[in-house]
């Protein structure tokens, strides 16, 4: 099977390698999450839930504890990137200040494309601040200085709404304004999830970029869609989100796959349902097991989703506060026989 020629993804004097990364997701890629996908293989780089950077500074003015969202963030391997929101400059740099010299990350990532109502109207950021390109150049600016070496990124989406879709312009205003790469999610802030991301869209920014590199984003849901992303779209890697939270092992199927190798089959159910167990092992020994039950209810549902018996094990998973009860659930409803 021949393979496709992908060059290593170059962030600033960092390389990724393979260029498929890991999509920062609020509630779902914790350390826990991170060390699955670890442990298959074949994401150049893991990202970090993203961090409030206004809590942060919260909590450390008030001496309690760090985020959860920084679970694990001091010890474990790297590449890593942080990804942090807000719509203040100066409170963004002293995060991302703390980010490099406390937790020695990577990368920092800044949050310009959520579009969920609590951050983007309620806080005036994620996706808010493509409204604002003035803004978004000074949040920029300030943290790349703050945080040098290390690479500051962002992440966009192709504008507010489909009608005022700004990409084109907010790419320059993200590599004039110091950032080391751009990541774009083929939909406006307005789609949300819906309907398709428009790769032809993110491909048309590249154009507008004179050195920095490109990150597709949207839709990737497996190593054949990776493989397109690469050959008929002019970006510099991708970024596989939604679709690897119940399937970790997508990335080593989609590295094996531009490396032109047997692409590995998905584990067998059997296999899949030790996955997750192993998953909220993990979890409890962070959080301990009542919060870790109620944690895990909804990564079960996403190991769960597409397979026969899906609904019916979601009814049941959906209900569990214990680990007998959790593991019970397991045996008994996943799979299940019935339909989906």
């Amino acid at each position: 099977m021949p393979g496709t020629a992908v060059a290593p993804l170059k962030i600033g004097d960092l390389t990724i390698d393979p260029p498929i990364l890991q999509a920062p997701m609020a509630g779902f890629t914790n350390a826990a999450f991170r060390q699955i996908v670890r442990e298959f293989g074949g994401a150049g780089l893991l990202a970090t839930e993203m961090v409030n950077a206004r809590g942060f500074v919260w909590m450390d003015e008030n001496e309690a504890e760090h985020p959860d969202r920084l679970w694990g963030v001091g010890d474990e391997p790297r590449p890593l990137a942080v990804q942090i929101w807000d719509n203040d400059p100066e409170t963004m740099a002293k995060v991302g200040r703390r980010l490099v010299e406390e937790y020695r990350v990577s990368v920092v990532d800044i949050n310009f494309g959520c579009p969920v109502r609590q951050v983007t109207e309620k806080a005036h950021s994620g996706s808010y601040l493509l409204r604002e390109p003035q803004r978004m150049s000074a949040i920029i600016s300030k943290l790349v200085r703050a945080c040098a070496p290390t690479p500051v990124t962002a992440k966009i989406r192709l504008g507010c709404h489909p009608t005022n879709i700004n990409c084109n312009e907010i790419a320059r205003v993200v590599e004039e304004a110091g950032a080391a790469a751009l990541t774009v999610h083929g939909r406006t802030a307005a789609d949300m999830f819906r309907g398709n991301a428009d790769w032809d869209r993110i491909s048309e920014i590249k154009a507008h970029l004179k050195n920095i590199p490109l990150i597709g984003n949207g839709d990737l849901d497996s190593a054949e869609k990776v493989v397109a992303a690469f050959e008929q779209y002019n970006v510099d890697a991708v970024m596989i989100a939604r679709a690897c939270l119940g399937r970790p092992w997508l990335f080593a199927q989609a590295a094996a796959a531009l490396r032109g190798e047997p692409v590995p089959p998905d584990p067998t159910l059997e296999q899949q349902r030790d996955v997750m167990l192993h998953h909220y092992r993990l979890v409890v020994d962070r959080f301990g097991e009542e919060k870790a039950t109620v944690l895990m209810r909804k990564y079960a549902c996403c190991y769960a989703q597409g397979k026969r018996g899906a609904r019916h094990f979601r009814t049941h998973v959906a209900k569990v506060s214990t680990a007998e009860e959790f593991q019970a659930v397991v045996d008994e409803h996943f799979p299940v026989s019935t339909d989906g």
